[in-house]
C-alpha cells in the first residue's frame, strides 16, 4: 500500500527524499551513513518509498549503500511486487539488475510478484520476472497459479493473452487446477476467452 498524505507528513530523511524523488538529497543523506533499511509505520523502508514514487536511480543509490531489497512492508509486498503492480518496467528492472529476487512468497494471498502481474495484465513485467527466474507454477492461498490468474482475473485482452502466452511459453502448467478441480482450459472456455483457449489447446492442456 502507497503511504497516504498523513503518513507522508511525517516522514524525515531519507523517507522524506525517498518520497520527493529526490535523489541529490538522498545521497547526501547517505553520506552521514544513517539505518539505510528504517521502516515508518507500516513497515516501507525507503526502498519500498522510491519504488512506489517510480525512481530507479534512488532505489540504485539506496541499493548501493548497503539498503535490503527483499524487505516485506506490513501488506507482505517487496519493492519487485510493488514495481509489478504498478506495472513499472523500469523500476523493476533497475530491481532486478541490483539483485532483488524475482521469487519472494508476498501479499496476503501467500503469492507472487509473477501472480500479481499476471492477474493485472502487465505482460511486459512478466517477461522480465520470468527472465528473472520466478516461479512459474507457484500456487497461492487462493489456489491460483498465475496462468489461471491470467485467466480469471483478466479481461480475455490483448494484455492478458500476451500474459498467458509468455507462460506457457516458458513452460507453465496448464494442467494444474483451482480448488474445485477446474482447469486453465476449462476456465477459459467457461469465461468465453476464444484466443486464450486456442493458446491453451496448442499448448497441450485438456
Amino acid at each position: 500500500m502507497a503511504p497516504n498524505a498523513a503518513e507522508v507528513a511525517l516522514y524525515t530523511g531519507l523517507h522524506a527524499a525517498a518520497h520527493r524523488g529526490d535523489l541529490s538529497q538522498v545521497r547526501k543523506l547517505l553520506i552521514a551513513a544513517p539505518d539505510v533499511n528504517a521502516r515508518d509505520s507500516f513497515g516501507r523502508s525507503a526502498v519500498h518509498i522510491a519504488t512506489f514514487a517510480k525512481q530507479p536511480e534512488l532505489v540504485r543509490a539506496l541499493a548501493k549503500a548497503g539498503a535490503n531489497l527483499q524487505l516485506l512492508e506490513n501488506d507482505r509486498y517487496d519493492a519487485v511486487t510493488i514495481a509489478a503492480v504498478a506495472d513499472d518496467e523500469d523500476t523493476l528492472r533497475e530491481l532486478l539488475a541490483l539483485g532483488a529476487s524475482a521469487s519472494l512468497i508476498t501479499s496476503r494471498y501467500d503469492g507472487t510478484a509473477l501472480i500479481a502481474a499476471a492477474h493485472l495484465g502487465h505482460d511486459g513485467v512478466v517477461k522480465q520476472l520470468i527472465a528473472a527466474g520466478a516461479p512459474l507454477d507457484h500456487v497461492n492461498n487462493l489456489h491460483w497459479t498465475a496462468v489461471i490468474e491470467s485467466i480469471v482475473l483478466g479481461n480475455g485482452g490483448p494484455r492478458h493473452q500476451a500474459v498467458l502466452q509468455a507462460l506457457l511459453t516458458a513452460g507453465a502448467s496448464s494442467r494444474l487446477t483451482d480448488r474445485e478441480g477446474n482447469t486453465p482450459l476449462t476456465l477459459a472456455r467457461a469465461l468465453g476467452f476464444a484466443a486464450m483457449v486456442k493458446m491453451l489447446e496448442q499448448a497441450g492442456a485438456r
